[in-house]
């Protein structure tokens, strides 16, 4: 884990968020007057592939599904 200066964080703050992305740090602290004020740390990645499908089976598209769309808009516009 690496500390540095609001002031160094601030000047070097792109170099600092490429270290986190490339995994050369894992948590980054940034210190003011040499107190840890602020965390940089990396967001983790979230897996599109579990997100596919998560809701099949759970409910069933009815082939009519498109039947009252100009009813609805009729609601929507006040028509």
């Amino acid at each position: 884990m690496q500390t540095v200066s609001l002031f160094n964080a601030k000047t070097h703050l792109s170099g600092l968020i490429e270290q986190i992305v490339n995994g050369d740090e894992t948590e980054i602290t940034i210190a003011r007057h040499g107190q840890p004020v602020a965390r940089l740390v990396p967001i983790p990645q979230a897996d599109s592939a579990k997100r596919i499908g998560i809701a099949a089976g759970l409910f069933e598209v009815p082939d009519n599904i498109d039947a009252h769309n100009a009813d609805i808009l009729d609601l929507m516009i006040g028509a």
